[in-house]
């Protein structure tokens, strides 16, 4: 290791979240070009830094920095130079110079301990001097808060968070109860505050301790969709969680009587027999309920005006040479006659027809509808599918980087600039792929809707229910409050799509045709995974591309797990490697356990609610842009600019994001995802592997939901014992909600 000592001259690139910084280090020797994480320095620090020097490709001769000291500086001249580097806002060349003249190499003790004595040059006012004092004192609270959480094993820049936001309360915090970490901060969960604390000595058993892993065992069930946990199971995975220390002493009691704490504190809600939520899932819950009560309005409507509606309806749909059966046609006079209606059904059946004749009748009537759905890829096919625009669900709302007091960007907090004081301006909107928004979005939505709006949701209630937490859909079909159709009949164009056809068998149980005289539904019974690889590769890259009139990247390979030999990790490693190969034309970037590289296929795996994005058209110039990337958006990496620290991503209809390096763990390479992750996606062509894995993942309805993604061609390769086992099971991971015992709770009095 070699070493340099200088000050920092000026940056020439910083991240402000990362502290990633490239700059120039003016030395005795002459200026060096330094790169590295650097959270804690500003232009006119002097440092002595250990790394080594590494010639960049593009920018030549640099230092990589590896560890570094501060030292302040302790002569005139230094201070001088520190002064009139702009490291103090407001101090200039010629004031530093004013200063140092006057107070000399006790320049830096009288902004300490006499700041009122700046007074004394002319031109700076008492305002002035407590300003510019306020600064160095900053700057020095800064660094000594650094030093002190670099001791509990905290990240440069997690300890930037930290400090912005306890400022000088943050050694109580730190010391009395560091799981007040996990609540305020997003990105520190239940484990990093339970290694500080163990660092500073609080019990295991102390009370913050348990509380915060109440939360955190609610939290994690979120993840798996619940809104709430009965007791017993919160008490068994609060003591999960509590075990992780192990000189921990089970004590379910204490669990117990901290829930009923944490109740007396408004942080959790007890309802029925033991159903314990956070209080944000249960009054987004009770929110819905009480919004969807109001909405759902229904107009009295004789017989004779029914047959007229009929009519009517019919007769415009026959000018436009459509035919519509008597479910079909029931579920557009519902519309009209009803706020709230659900439309659900399996492929083929209609849903598409029948949105479109409820459009042409709004239409008609010269009422304003809009259109969405939860994915950009959704909102794509729909506007394709009814000439009309749709939104994600989103952008419907205008999504905003703010977060709002009731939670942060995990938990749903974001902020809408649609809502209960700016409503959406609307007769009638249509939501569709309805199964995959969780009560989050559903709550949200609902706040922007006013009573005497006409709310349709579509959705195949047979799909997987959301990613978030909550089962929207099913939940209000389930509590038979509101007009539900369901769509059963198979159109004869579908009838010719052995993709439809099978979805519907393995829907009713039955073993989809494999015996491959099909056009778009094929089955390779294959033992080992090596050899499934090998015929992956072959279709992706050699077979389909042109048997579905689509690019390799367009052909997507679903999983039912992300573990073991066929999950996403071990897939996404095999086809990067030989659909997107190492070249010296590609650059590449290590993170973790990923390798990135520029033409990679990847995922976002997390709302960021902030990251802003553009859209860019001739010689670059953006012609739309706004703020918001979701959980399972795909892109393209275009770019990966190592100079900046930064990766280029082009996600669907041409969106570019920029993602710095340190938040590259909201992306993951997506040649294979799982197919939970797939949800509202439609892809023209599916390859599916399936040899074995633990039986609550493979059942009917992962099956089913995997199947009905592809539009022109499903291939499974391997064994047909399990394709056997998936359809014959029907179990699915339950889940805990609430909405409908909301719902109910609101309408028992209109029985």
């Amino acid at each position: 290791m070699e070493k340099v000592k200088g000050y920092i001259e000026h940056f020439i690139y910083k991240s402000s979240e990362s502290g990633y910084g490239v700059l120039n280090l003016e030395t005795p020797d002459g200026d060096v070009t330094c790169t590295g994480r650097l959270p804690d320095v500003d232009v006119g620090d002097t440092i002595t830094a250990e790394g080594e020097y590494v010639n960049h490709p593009v920018y030549g001769r640099q230092f990589r920095i590896m560890t570094y000291e501060i030292s302040m500086p302790d002569d005139a001249a230094s201070m001088k130079r520190y002064l009139a580097s702009g490291a103090i806002s407001g101090i200039g060349e010629k004031l530093a110079d004013k200063i140092v003249r006057k107070f000399g190499d006790d320049t830096f003790r009288i902004f300490e301990e006499e700041p009122e004595r700046l007074t004394e040059i002319k031109g700076i006012s008492e305002k002035k001097a407590m300003d510019f004092a306020v600064q160095m004192a900053a700057k020095r609270e800064l660094r000594g808060a650094m030093i002190f959480l670099q001791q509990y094993g905290i990240s440069d820049n997690l300890a930037v968070k930290i400090y912005n936001t306890y400022g000088e309360r943050i050694y109580r915090v730190i010391k009395e109860n560091p799981y007040q970490l996990s609540d305020d901060i997003s990105g520190v969960g239940f484990k990093t505050a339970d290694e500080i604390a163990g660092k500073v000595g609080i019990r295991v058993d102390s009370d913050y301790r348990i509380k915060s892993g109440i939360l955190y065992a609610l939290l994690q069930s979120s993840l798996d969709g619940n809104t709430y946990l009965p007791i017993d199971e919160l008490v068994k995975k609060t003591v999960q969680v509590l075990e992780s220390r192990p000189d921990y002493e089970t004590d379910e009691e204490s669990i117990r009587t901290q829930i009923t704490n944490l109740v007396m504190d408004k942080k959790l809600v007890v309802k029925g027999e033991g159903q314990v939520f956070s209080s944000l899932y249960y009054y987004e819950e009770q929110g819905c309920a009480a919004m969807l009560y109001n909405l759902s309005i229904a107009e009295k409507v004789s017989e004779s005006e029914k047959r007229d509606y009929r009519n009517t309806i019919l007769q415009m749909e026959e000018a436009r040479n459509i035919e519509l059966d008597d479910l079909q046609l029931e579920a557009v006079v519902q519309s009209i006659t009803n706020g709230i209606v659900i439309i659900t059904g399996g492929p083929g059946t209609g849903k598409t027809t029948t949105i479109n004749s409820i459009i042409n009748y709004y239409a008609r009537m010269g009422l304003d509808i809009m259109l969405a759905a939860p994915t950009g890829r959704a909102a794509k096919r729909m506007t394709e599918a009814t000439g009309y625009e749709a939104k994600t669900i989103h952008r419907l709302l205008e999504v905003s980087g703010q977060v709002t007091e009731d939670g942060d960007g995990r938990q749903g907090g974001v902020h809408f600039e649609k809502n209960r004081d700016n409503p959406l301006e609307a007769d009638a909107i249509i939501i569709d792929e309805m199964s995959m928004v969780d009560i989050h979005l559903f709550y949200a939505l609902l706040k922007a809707l006013v009573p005497g709006v006409h709310l349709v949701l579509v959705g195949d209630s047979s799909q997987l229910p959301s990613v978030g937490p909550g089962q929207v859909l099913r939940d209000l079909i389930d509590s038979g409050r509101f007009p539900t159709i369901f769509l059963k009949k198979i159109f004869r164009q579908a009838e010719e799509s052995d993709i439809v056809m099978n979805a519907h068998r393995i829907h009713d149980g039955r073993m989809p045709v494999i015996d491959n005289k099909s056009k778009d539904f094929f089955f390779l019974e294959r033992g080992e995974a090596p050899v499934i690889y090998k015929h992956m590769i072959q279709l992706i890259r050699d077979k389909l591309p042109a048997y579905v009139d689509a690019t390799p990247a367009d052909i997507q390979v679903l999983t039912p797990m992300k573990k073991g030999a066929l999950g996403s990790v071990q897939l996404n490693l095999i086809l990067q490697k030989y659909l997107n190969p190492p070249s010296e034309s590609k650059k590449e970037h290590e993170h973790g356990d990923h390798v990135f590289r520029e033409g990679d296929k990847v995922m976002q795996i997390k709302n960021n609610y902030q990251a802003e994005w553009e859209v860019v058209g001739k010689y670059n110039i953006p012609v739309d842009s706004g703020t918001g990337i979701f959980n399972g958006d795909m892109g393209v990496i275009k770019e990966i600019r190592e100079y900046s620290r930064e990766i280029l991503v082009e996600f669907d209809e041409g969106r570019q994001v920029t993602y710095p390096f340190s938040d590259l763990d909201e992306l993951e390479l997506s040649y294979a995802i799982t197919i939970h992750k797939s949800q509202g996606s439609e892809y023209p062509a599916v390859i599916m592997p399936l040899l074995g894995g633990p039986r609550m993942l493979l059942n009917r309805n992962l099956l089913y939901t995997a199947v009905t993604r592809a539009r022109n061609c499903v291939c499974i390769l391997g064994s047909s014992n399990t394709l056997m086992s998936m359809v014959n099971n029907e179990e699915q991971l339950k889940r805990y909600t609430g909405l409908r015992d909301r719902i109910l709770d609101f309408s028992d009095g209109d029985d």
